[in-house]
């Protein structure tokens, strides 16, 4: 009997350790544990990292973060301008790197027969490829059952279908020299758990976390993948985000809240996860990670929690308590 009490009051610590050190954590408990104990970023020194969707938010911060440790930087958007930007900060802030060791290569992920020649590109530049960072995609407003289906292959083509195709040329790269590599994606929340007013978008980010899951099944250890889930971060991603009508954009700027994490911050801890090769990783605020563990933990009760805070409570959460001027 003393045996079975012991597991018992072993299982509910450990139910209690996952629900109540997340509200005092702005991520998972392991990345937590890594960034005080892990590997530093600047293990990566000397990697060769291209990053997509680098000229503005966590893209462009997560530069940052890489100039710093040293990796070599390929960094790739649809603006010129700005990656020219990104790069200035990146030679200013990094001790260890020379004009020569970032790269700026704008492209349209859209355009899917110009991938094959940037990733030779940096082949060419740089003649290896260590990290790729899928950062570029676009988020979404909109009713579900009013979205037109343009929209939703519009959405699958830029936030997945890009992914995946870089994402091949990048492992038969990994697999063709020294079958070692890595793979980070920015996936999200939305990608776990739904959210409101954004059902092409989550679709989006759980086909991206469908697609990788068997890869863990069918290659070596040394290729890894890190899927990035943040939840609100302040970024300005909804002037950019689609809407339920092809080729509109939402338009509206994103609030301000103490509630969402930094770009900076969400960055910061992009770099210790990609340094301790984490597979996935939880980048958001109290409640919201409260509500993960709990569909961790206790699925069907979350289930049924979620249902039962009802649509405009998760409204909310998705935007950290910002009001919106459209939905």
């Amino acid at each position: 009997m003393d045996l079975f009490i012991t597991i018992g009051l072993l299982v509910v610590i450990y139910y209690v350790i996952y629900l109540i050190l997340p509200l005092f954590l702005d991520c998972d408990i392991l990345l937590a544990f890594k960034e005080n104990w892990g590997k530093p970023v600047s293990s990566l020194k000397g990697k060769t990292v291209w990053i997509t969707g680098a000229s503005s938010g966590i893209g462009e911060h997560l530069a940052y973060v890489l100039a710093r440790a040293g990796c070599k930087l390929m960094l790739s958007a649809r603006r010129t301008t700005e990656l020219e930007r990104v790069k200035k900060t990146c030679l200013r802030e990094s001790k260890y790197l020379t004009d020569n060791d970032v790269e700026v290569y704008p492209m349209d992920m859209f355009d899917f027969e110009s991938h094959e020649k940037a990733f030779q590109h940096l082949i060419n530049k740089f003649g290896k490829l260590d990290i790729l960072v899928n950062n570029a995609g676009r988020s979404q407003r909109a009713r579900w059952e009013n979205i037109d289906i343009e929209v939703d292959k519009e959405m699958f083509s830029l936030n997945v279908f890009s992914v995946i195709s870089l994402s091949r040329l990048a492992v038969k790269h990994f697999l063709s020299v020294e079958g070692e590599g890595h793979i980070v994606n920015t996936s999200s929340l939305a990608g776990i758990v739904g959210v409101p007013m954004s059902a092409t978008y989550c679709g989006t980010k759980h086909a991206l976390h469908g697609y990788f899951k068997p890869f863990f099944m069918e290659h070596p250890k040394n290729i890894n993948i890190t899927m990035v889930c943040p939840g609100p971060i302040q970024t300005d991603f909804l002037a950019e985000s689609f809407t339920e009508k092809p080729g509109e954009k939402y338009g509206v700027a994103t609030d301000v809240s103490k509630s969402k994490i930094s770009a900076e911050r969400c960055a910061s801890l992009m770099g210790v996860a990609i340094a301790n090769k984490l597979d996935e990783v939880w980048i958001v605020k109290k409640v919201p990670l409260v509500i993960l563990y709990l569909n961790y933990c206790f699925p069907t009760f979350t289930r049924w929690l979620i249902k039962t805070l009802g649509a405009r409570y998760m409204l909310k959460l998705r935007d950290a308590n910002a009001s919106e001027k459209k939905n």
